[in-house]
């Protein structure tokens, strides 16, 4: 658990400028189903499979679980963002404090997140509440750092997340390389990736140049980053279109859920 701050806590330019309300648009059609009479069935896994890809420390302290997620529990958080995105303080496209409006579009729980501040309330757009970081997706966080880290690590133990910035990629949009650095705390950052495969590019912790490290995620996806690695430098330079599994019920692109542990506290 990081120190303690107030909620005006913030690194670099206050990010009050206001950004872009948008809204959710319908899932992503389904694909035609293949002719069996034109393919050739070799009874390989399919993308995604855990069987296809295990686990791995991607760098040291940056740690990858493919298909932690089942495709029931990927559509539940898929409903779950539907509610999620819906105004009051729902979906919008952020802008930076230089005026440049960001690609994805972004909607946060538990605090509220605009460049480069946190607050209870979605300042950038209409001033409602934000809306509570959902205790099943806290939970979720708290699994996943035991996932990569272990049960009994010291990260897993102590791991109370209270915000996530949940951000949709639609087709063409791209993150640019940065670092998680708004929050007092240390606790490791948690990403579980749904929709349309992306490369993940890693940089370094003192550095945003090369050499880069660039790792697939697909849907189901868990990144864990944290310890030595937890201001890294990342970003999402490509999503790969029409990738996603049949009946994830996301619109076209691909939807991060980044959940962390601010050790921010209400109050001056």
């Amino acid at each position: 658990m990081g120190s303690s701050t107030s909620a005006t806590r913030w690194k670099g330019v206050q990010g009050r400028a206001k950004g872009v309300p948008t809204v959710l648009g319908p899932a992503a059609p389904e694909p035609a189903a293949p002719d069996p009479e034109g393919q050739l069935t070799l009874g390989l896994p399919e993308a995604g499979d855990p069987a296809e890809r295990e686990w791995s420390e991607v760098l040291p302290d940056v740690e990858l679980v493919p298909g932690w997620l089942s495709l029931g529990a990927q559509q539940a958080l898929v409903a779950d963002f539907r509610r999620w995105s819906e105004p009051p303080a729902g979906l919008r496209h952020p802008r930076m404090p230089t005026g440049q409006v960001m690609s994805v579009q972004s909607v946060c729980l538990g605090w509220h997140w605009s460049p480069y501040a946190y607050s209870r309330t979605a300042d950038d757009t209409d001033g409602a509440p934000v809306k509570p970081l959902p205790a099943s997706l806290a939970s979720a966080a708290v699994a996943a750092v035991g996932a990569a880290y272990g049960v009994d690590s010291p990260e897993a133990r102590s791991y109370a997340p209270d915000a996530a910035i949940v951000n949709l990629y639609a087709p063409g949009a791209k993150l640019g390389l940065h670092q998680d650095g708004e929050e007092p705390s240390a606790a490791p950052v948690v990403t579980i990736s749904l929709g349309d495969t992306c490369v993940f590019r890693l940089a370094g912790v003192d550095r945003r140049t090369g050499p880069f490290t660039d790792v697939e995620l697909r849907s189901g996806d868990l990144l864990v980053f944290g310890r030595s690695q937890r201001l890294i430098f990342h970003g999402v330079p490509k999503v790969v279109p029409a990738s996603a599994p049949a009946g994830l019920g996301l619109p076209p692109g691909r939807l991060s859920i980044t959940v962390r542990e601010t050790g921010l506290v209400d109050g001056p």
